[in-house]
């Protein structure tokens, strides 16, 4: 589902128990998925715990992710493309400074055009992040 405001982001983040403070994340370890999305993570466990996950989520000209689902919420912010963010067989189109979601059931389709899109990615809990990363391959 989509929205204009970064203000529900602001708040799930700040009841998801992660503050802004003078912590640095990691420089992100970046995983590939097989139709050529890439993950790049800033924050997760291994630094603010399993609360949260916090990425750069790429996606490639043209990509469809095909209809799927999370065991967590997952929201994006998009920086630039656009986004066909399909949620239980509704399309909304996201362009940059847009947000959309999805929550448990609910099934998602993510699909670009020729520009491709690059989204901020954000699953509460965080656990989410990691099981995407396993199915992907880690890039040196």
């Amino acid at each position: 589902m989509p929205t204009r405001s970064l203000g529900s982001i602001a708040l799930l983040l700040s009841l998801s128990g992660v503050t802004a403070s003078a912590q640095a994340g990691k420089t992100g370890e970046t995983y590939r998925s097989p139709g050529g999305s890439t993950l790049r993570l800033f924050l997760d466990s291994s630094n603010v715990g399993p609360q949260v996950s916090v990425g750069e989520l790429t996606f490639p000209p043209n990509a469809d992710s095909g209809e799927h689902t999370h065991g967590a919420i997952e929201m994006f912010y998009v920086v630039s493309g656009e986004l066909e963010h399909v949620v239980n067989g509704k399309s909304y189109m996201l362009g940059p400074g847009m947000t959309g979601y999805v929550r448990p059931p609910d099934k998602v389709r993510h699909k670009t055009g020729p520009a491709g899109a690059k989204v901020v990615v954000i699953w509460v809990p965080g656990d989410e992040a990691q099981k995407i990363a396993a199915r992907w391959k880690k890039e040196p």
